[in-house]
C-alpha cells in the first residue's frame, strides 16, 4: 500500500539513490547512447529535493509535484518519461488517499501504455517499459504478506537479466544493433537503481 505519508517518507531515499546512480548510470549509457542518463536523472532528484518542503499533502498531487520538477531536467529523452510517468500516475490516482497492490499493478498498465505512445517503443524492444511491464505482473501475482519494495526489485532484476542478450531495437541504442547483445540497457538499470533505493533504510 501507498499513500502521501508512506510517498513522503521514500521520495528523499529515492532522491539520494539517483545521485549514487548518476555515475554508473552516465557510464552505461555511454556504451549505447550520450552518457547524459545519469546527469539528467541526478538533475531530476535534486530539483524533486528542492520541492520536498512543499509538497502536497495528497498523494495525486505529490506525483504531480514531482513530475512537474523533473519535467523542468533537460538532458535526456528519459527524463521526460519520467515525468510523464509521473503525471501518468498522478492522474490515475486522482482523489484516492491510498493504492492498494492491484490499484498499483493497474497503474503501472497504464504508465506503460503511456510511455509507449509517447516513446514509440513496445514491449519486448528491450527498454524500461519491460521492466516496468515486469514489476507490474510480479505486483498481480503476489500475495498480500509480500513486501512491495522486494517485489518490484527482484522483477525488475530478472527483467534485466532476461532482456540483457537480446539486442536494443529503439532509441539511439539500436543503430548499435547487435553490438547491443550482452549489455544492460540504461533505462531498465535507472528503474531497477530507483526501485532499490526504496529499501527500507
Amino acid at each position: 500500500m501507498i499513500d502521501a505519508a508512506r510517498l513522503h517518507e521514500v521520495l528523499p531515499r529515492w532522491c539520494a539513490g539517483l545521485h549514487r546512480a548518476a555515475p554508473e548510470l552516465n557510464e552505461i549509457d555511454g556504451r549505447l547512447g550520450d552518457a547524459d542518463l545519469g546527469a539528467t536523472l541526478d538533475k531530476c532528484a535534486t530539483l524533486v529535493e528542492a520541492a520536498l518542503p512543499e509538497m502536497p499533502a495528497s498523494l495525486d498531487g505529490t506525483l504531480r509535484r514531482c513530475a512537474q520538477a523533473c519535467a523542468k531536467a533537460s538532458g535526456s529523452s528519459f527524463g521526460t518519461l519520467l515525468a510523464v510517468a509521473l503525471m501518468t500516475a498522478a492522474k490515475g490516482s486522482a482523489g484516492a488517499e491510498r493504492l492498494e497492490r492491484a490499484a498499483l499493478a493497474a497503474l503501472l498498465g497504464d504508465i506503460v501504455q503511456t510511455l509507449s505512445a509517447r516513446g514509440g517503443a513496445s514491449l519486448g524492444d528491450k527498454t524500461v517499459l519491460d521492466g516496468l511491464e515486469a514489476i507490474r505482473q510480479a505486483l498481480g501475482r503476489a500475495g498480500d504478506d509480500a513486501s512491495l519494495q522486494q517485489t518490484a526489485e527482484y522483477a525488475a532484476r530478472a527483467a534485466l537479466d532476461a532482456f540483457r542478450e537480446l539486442p536494443n531495437r529503439v532509441g539511439r541504442a539500436r543503430m548499435f544493433a547487435e553490438r547491443t547483445v550482452g549489455l544492460d540497457d540504461p533505462g531498465m538499470v535507472a528503474l531497477l537503481r530507483m526501485v532499490q533505493s526504496l529499501r527500507p533504510a
